[in-house]
């Protein structure tokens, strides 16, 4: 019983951890895209760098979205 009652009160502190961490990997997934589409903008580009940062965005979208569904999980009616 007191398993269940700590396990119902750290739901909201770990709904708000993961909110933080939403807001941490938004913040690097736009400040990554600004770096890459600068970085793509100049004529001698490292195509190497560029790649890279291309594949850690993709990775960061898919740790927000991963995060998206687990705060707002789709419920069917």
């Amino acid at each position: 019983m007191k398993r269940a009652m700590a396990q119902a009160g750290d739901e909201p502190m770990q709904a708000q951890m993961m909110q933080q961490r939403l807001h941490e990997l938004q913040l690097e997934h736009r400040d990554l895209d600004a770096a890459i589409h600068r970085i793509a903008g100049t004529p001698s580009h490292d195509q190497l760098a560029l790649t890279r940062m291309k594949r850690r965005k993709l990775l960061l979208k898919d740790q927000i979205a991963w995060i998206e569904r687990q705060l707002d999980p789709d419920i069917p009616a």
